[in-house]
């Protein structure tokens, strides 16, 4: 079996606030594999790397990519228990080639067309008057689940910004999720937290900055507002660091980005050790293009996802690939009826 990998940057229509700061662009790689004897027949996945949250975003990352290729080449194992981002993009290549190459990954019900993934509708961060409108657009297209990217304007605002909302809106009609990105401090997140609590909002995402198991575990354990961890799963690169976390924060949900936290091989661990405990959980991607939303898209089926998911549409990107997956209202479906086209990805620079 080869292996060849190929940058690709990806731009956003509009630049994407969080409180971490603002992107206008996001590089990824894709990868392929197939025999050598027919490299016209390949599977394709997305090692979608994310500089400044990835821990393996940096100047290696390329020759990492490039020991996966040798590797491959020569029938050898490649320890990618570091390099989250990849070992995603090569367990895509080479599901979609084990089945057959045509961009199915998990078969299930999702990918004949019978069945529909139900997704939240992210609001990225902007000022005030912006934030209104794309919320309204949201709800005008159907929406029944928003997740809302706070931290960046000010508090007062953004509370303003929820109250609007309710008042349209009561919890049992709409669901009201929103993340901080670890845009809280210690001292001042409980208070914000019970605020948000006494607006009906159903959850929040990384108050607290990653890193400070202590401090997490003191305010799941005081919050009156559930706390899913998304940050804190990343760089937990062995089973007793994943349990340890756990054991320790305690959290309500955790949240799974398979670029992020391993892969799929990653994510399944996750879910298992969070069932263990109690603990709940749903999909995220982050900021895949559509190759790896695809990808995504059917494992979240696959698993049997309850809720709404926090998988993107790829709509945000202006050079985005084509594939099956199609955004209806609120729902993720499968279009039978448009084959995944390979003939896509032909330009591109493949490393071989």
């Amino acid at each position: 079996m080869r292996l060849e990998f190929a940058p690709y940057l990806l731009h956003f229509k509009e630049p994407g606030g969080t409180s971490r700061g603002v992107m206008t662009e996001k590089p990824t790689f894709l990868i392929k594999v197939y025999e050598e004897d027919n490299p016209e027949h390949y599977g394709i996945g997305e090692a979608a790397v994310f500089p400044g949250l990835s821990p393996e975003a940096d100047g290696n990352y390329v020759w990492k990519l490039t020991e996966l290729m040798a590797n491959v080449a020569i029938g050898k194992s490649t320890d990618l228990s570091r390099h989250s981002s990849i070992q995603f993009g090569l367990e895509q290549a080479l599901l979609d080639y084990s089945c057959g190459c045509r961009g199915v990954y998990f078969p299930s019900p999702f990918t004949v067309g019978d069945t529909s993934i139900e997704i939240n509708g992210l609001v990225w961060m902007g000022d005030f008057d912006r934030m209104i409108e794309r919320i309204r657009q949201k709800l005008e297209e159907g929406f029944r689940c928003i997740k809302l990217k706070i931290g960046a304007i000010d508090w007062r605002r953004e509370v303003e910004m929820i109250e609007y909302v309710r008042r349209i809106f009561d919890p049992e009609s709409l669901v009201i999720r929103v993340d901080a990105n670890g845009g809280f401090t210690f001292e001042e997140a409980l208070p914000k937290l019970e605020r948000l609590a006494d607006l009906g909002v159903h959850s929040i995402e990384q108050p607290l900055k990653s890193g400070n198991m202590e401090q997490m575990a003191c305010l799941c354990r005081k919050s009156p507002l559930p706390i899913a961890l998304d940050e804190e799963l990343i760089g937990k690169y062995t089973t007793a660091e994943r349990e340890k976390m756990l054991d320790v924060i305690r959290p309500h949900y955790i949240i799974l980005k398979p670029a992020l936290c391993g892969g799929f091989s990653g994510g399944e661990e996750w879910i298992a050790l969070a069932g263990q405990r109690g603990i709940g959980w749903w999909v995220t991607s982050a900021l895949e293009s559509n190759v790896g939303l695809n990808a995504i898209a059917q494992w979240t089926s696959y698993l049997g996802a309850k809720g709404a998911q926090g998988l993107g549409t790829g709509g945000v990107f202006t050079d985005n690939f084509t594939t099956p997956v199609r955004l209806e209202g609120d729902r993720l479906r499968f279009d039978v009826s448009s084959p995944f086209d390979y003939g896509q990805f032909s330009d591109l620079k493949w490393h071989s």
